[in-house]
């Protein structure tokens, strides 16, 4: 746990007398909107891309709102934002005097996302690292989140400026790294571990995404990209929180923006170490 959260810190510094990691003047932590209680803050990871992250995300968003807690996605994967077709949102974020408002799914996830601001949706972000890093920032800082029992970062993949950006500047509880099983299993994974360790950031565990196929017919499970996750998690002395299969279903609510209506327990046991951490 970190030291914002044992001091019962909300992330927003500039109330705040405490002295702590987050007014250290050689800190790169940057405090929240003076509206924004936000408890615990979490980053989805991963070492290299499609691997179904934001997925993995998502899941978590909709496993602990049914659990009955307040939940945000900051989608911080600003070239490639996914989170908002998935959720079913079409349309356009709005500002007041005291900030940008976030949208709100049918069950009140409150999201954050660079499609929720363009003109089009279809219309690519072609920016430099830095003015990405800076929307990164403007999400965490100038979106009125309110009351948050928990803030998922869908970061980008790979350990460039934006999962830096979120690492430098926003007091992380934790980290889930996502991977899907192949032989890189091990380098890709170590190198998320390996950059959340430099950055002080706690590993929560590993999930592993298309670990397997059912057979529709007998029921079989079918590991056709091999396995890995339980070495890895093994050598690195975390957990593997999961085993996600490779199911149709979930790609047909995401391509029809209903994914709050997924039952299923694939994430239980990351959603515990996230609620226990």
């Amino acid at each position: 746990m970190s030291e914002k959260n044992t001091q019962g810190c909300s992330g927003n510094c500039s109330s705040c007398s405490s002295n702590c990691k987050g007014k250290d003047p050689q800190s790169l932590i940057e405090p929240t909107g003076e509206y924004n209680n936000i408890k615990h803050v979490i980053g989805i990871v991963s070492g290299k891309g499609g691997v179904g992250k934001s997925m993995v995300t998502s899941m978590l968003a909709v496993a602990l709102s049914k659990k009955g807690y307040k939940v945000g996605i900051l989608d911080a994967d600003i070239t490639g934002p996914s989170i908002p077709k998935t959720f079913g949102l079409n349309g356009h974020v709005l500002q007041n005097e005291i900030g940008i408002l976030p949208a709100e799914t049918k069950n009140g996830i409150k999201i954050m996302s660079i499609n929720l601001l363009l003109p089009d949706k279809e219309s690519p972000v072609v920016w430099r690292g830095p003015v990405i890093a800076g929307a990164v920032k403007q999400f965490w800082h100038d979106v009125v989140w309110g009351d948050l029992d928990y803030l998922l970062i869908d970061c980008p993949p790979g350990t460039g400026d934006v999962p830096l950006t979120v690492f430098q500047s926003i007091p992380l509880d934790g980290a889930v790294i996502v991977t899907s099983p192949q032989d890189l299993v091990s380098m890709i994974v170590k190198k998320a571990y390996n950059m959340a360790k430099m950055m002080d950031i706690p590993v929560l565990g590993i999930v592993e995404n298309m670990s397997y196929v059912v057979c529709p017919d007998c029921g079989k499970e079918f590991t056709i990209f091999g396995s890995g996750s339980e070495t890895v998690a093994e050598e690195l002395g975390v957990k593997l929180l999961g085993k996600m299969p490779i199911d149709v279903s979930l790609t047909q609510m995401v391509d029809n923006g209903s994914f709050e209506l997924i039952e299923t327990n694939y994430l239980d046991k990351a959603v515990e170490e996230i609620i226990n951490n």
